[in-house]
C-alpha cells in the first residue's frame, strides 16, 4: 500500500508538472521572445547561469516594495529575493535616497569613502570581529578567507562541507551538487564540481560530511600539520535549510584552533537575513572569519570580510593583498550603511520575525492537513520546504529528496503570483522588511492550491 501511495503521488507530480508548464509558457510569450531574441548575443540568453530555468528565463522589468513585475506584465510577490540579496524589498525608501544621493557626488574613485568605515563599525559591532574589508560578492569574500587562512597558518589544505555552496572559485568548487562518484558517506572524496578545475587543486579540498565532529577530526588526523583552516555556512543552505546539530559549531571551533587551523564562516546567506548579528550571533559561535555579500548592499553588489586581529593583520602589515578595483565602491557603501544604519535596525527583525513566523506556521498547517511528506525550517526572514518525511542532517540525506514535489510546487505558486528561486528543491523563501500580512496569505494560498491538486480535492 505504500509504494502504491507513493506511485499514485509520483504520477500526480508529473500531472501537475505538466499542466503548470504548459500555462507557464502561455502566460509568459515576451519572455519566451526576449531570450531567443537575447541568445544571439548573451551566451544561453541569461547573464548567468543560474538564470536559466525551464521551460524558459523570466524576464523581470521592475520591482516595488514586496513585488516584482516581468516583462508580460505579470506580478508577483517576490519570495525569491534575488537569491536572498533583497532582504529590504524593492526600491526601499533609504536604498533609493542613499544612493541617488551619492551618484551625484560621484560613483568611482578607488580610494576610500566616509561610509565605508561607518560600514564597518557596525559590522565589527555586530559580529565581534574587529576589522574588515570589502568586495563586490560572496565568491570574492570567500576567496579572500581561503586565502588569508593559507597566509596566516602557512599550510595549503582546507576542509568544507559536502553540499556546501561557496561561490565558483576553484577552492571551494569541489563537491558541492554531485550525484555520482561522492565516495564513502563519512569520508567524501574531493570532486570537482565545474569542467576547467585542475585536479591538482581540487585535492587541496578535503570534504566532510556536515553535521559530523568525528568525520573532521578525522582528517585532521589524517593530515597532521598540513590543514589551513575549515569553511562552512553555519547553517547549510545549498540543501534547503539544514541547522547544525547542538555542539557542532563550537566542536568545530575547538577543533580547528587544537590543530592550529582557522575556522570560517560563510554568512553570505546567512548574515543578515536570519538576524542582527547572523548565524555568528544567534549560535554564540565567533569564528576567526566571516564572509559577507547577498543582503548587506542593499541590492547593490557588496560584500565583505571581518576576522580577528591576527587574522586582519596579515592584511595591516601588507603579508596578504586584499584588493580589488571596486572594493567599497561609492554606491555599494552608501547602500550598505543604508542598510545597516536605517533599514535593518532591531525593530525591523521584530517584524520579519513576526512575518516569517506566521508564514511558516501556515505552511505547518497545510502540511498536516494535507499529509504531504514534508516538513519546514525557518529562521529569520528565511524558510524552506523539505519534501521528505525524515529529517535532513546532511548532503547524503538531501539527495533522496525527490526534486519532482519543489518543481511542482514552484510552478502552481508561480503561475499564480509567487516568485520563488526557481525550480530548485535546494532553495529557500526570503520575506523582505516590506512583506506584509496579505503577501503571506498569498504565499499560503497558492501553496494550498498545490497541496489540493496532489490530493485530488481541487
Amino acid at each position: 500500500m505504500v509504494a502504491l501511495g507513493h506511485d499514485l503521488e509520483v504520477a500526480a507530480l508529473d500531472r501537475i508538472i505538466a499542466a503548470e508548464q504548459e500555462r507557464f509558457v502561455a502566460r509568459m510569450p515576451r519572455s519566451a521572445e526576449y531570450t531567443r531574441r537575447a541568445s544571439s548575443a548573451l551566451a544561453g540568453g541569461v547573464t548567468s547561469s543560474w538564470q536559466i530555468s525551464f521551460p524558459h528565463p523570466i524576464w523581470a522589468e521592475r520591482g516595488s516594495g514586496s513585488r516584482v513585475f516581468d516583462v508580460d506584465g505579470n506580478q508577483y510577490v517576490d519570495y525569491h529575493g534575488g537569491y536572498g540579496a533583497m532582504l529590504a524589498g524593492h526600491a526601499h525608501p533609504a536604498i533609493v535616497k542613499a544612493v541617488t544621493e551619492r551618484v551625484a557626488l560621484g560613483t568611482h574613485f578607488a580610494q576610500p569613502v566616509h561610509d565605508a568605515m561607518v560600514v564597518a563599525a557596525h559590522l565589527a559591532e555586530r559580529y565581534g570581529l574587529p576589522l574588515w574589508r570589502f568586495g563586490n560578492s560572496g565568491t570574492e569574500s570567500t576567496m579572500d578567507a581561503v586565502h588569508l587562512m593559507r597566509a596566516v597558518t602557512g599550510r595549503d589544505l582546507i576542509i568544507k562541507f559536502e553540499g556546501g555552496y561557496h561561490g565558483h572559485h576553484d577552492s571551494v568548487q569541489v563537491s558541492t551538487w554531485m550525484e555520482e562518484d561522492l565516495g564513502p558517506s563519512r569520508r567524501p572524496l574531493s570532486v570537482a564540481s565545474s569542467p576547467g578545475i585542475p585536479d591538482a587543486i581540487v585535492q587541496l579540498t578535503k570534504v566532510a560530511p556536515f553535521n559530523d565532529l568525528e568525520a573532521v577530526a578525522s582528517i585532521f588526523e589524517e593530515y597532521p600539520g598540513m590543514i589551513a583552516g575549515v569553511i562552512l555556512e553555519p547553517v547549510l543552505m545549498n540543501c534547503g535549510i539544514l541547522e547544525p546539530e547542538p555542539g557542532f559549531l563550537q566542536g568545530l571551533r575547538t577543533l580547528t584552533h587544537n590543530h592550529g587551523a582557522l575556522l570560517t564562516f560563510d554568512e553570505v546567506k546567512t548574515g543578515l537575513t536570519v538576524g542582527l548579528g547572523g548565524a555568528t550571533k544567534m549560535f554564540g559561535v565567533r569564528p576567526d572569519i566571516v564572509c559577507l555579500a547577498k543582503a548587506l548592499g542593499g541590492g547593490l553588489p557588496v560584500a565583505a570580510i571581518g576576522g580577528t586581529e591576527e587574522v586582519m593583520g596579515f592584511i595591516v602589515d601588507g603579508t596578504y593583498d586584499q584588493v580589488g578595483t571596486f572594493n567599497g565602491n561609492p554606491l555599494g557603501m552608501a547602500a550598505a550603511r543604508a542598510m545597516l544604519t536605517e533599514v535593518l535596525v532591531p525593530s525591523t527583525y521584530v517584524h520579519l520575525e513576526r512575518i516569517e513566523n506566521r508564514l511558516s506556521d501556515g505552511v505547518r498547517r497545510i502540511i498536516e492537513d494535507f499529509e504531504l511528506p514534508a516538513y519546514v525550517v525557518n529562521l529569520g526572514a528565511k524558510g524552506a520546504i523539505t519534501y521528505s518525511e525524515k529529517r535532513i542532517r546532511n548532503y547524503r540525506d538531501f539527495l533522496d529528496v525527490d526534486g519532482r514535489w519543489a518543481m511542482a510546487s514552484w510552478l502552481t505558486q508561480f503561475n499564480r503570483g509567487v516568485f520563488l528561486p526557481p525550480w530548485t528543491k535546494g532553495e529557500q523563501w526570503l520575506v523582505s522588511v516590506q512583506h506584509t500580512d496579505a503577501d503571506v496569505d498569498t504565499y499560503l494560498d497558492t501553496l494550498e492550491v498545490f497541496a489540493r491538486a496532489l490530493r485530488g480535492r481541487g
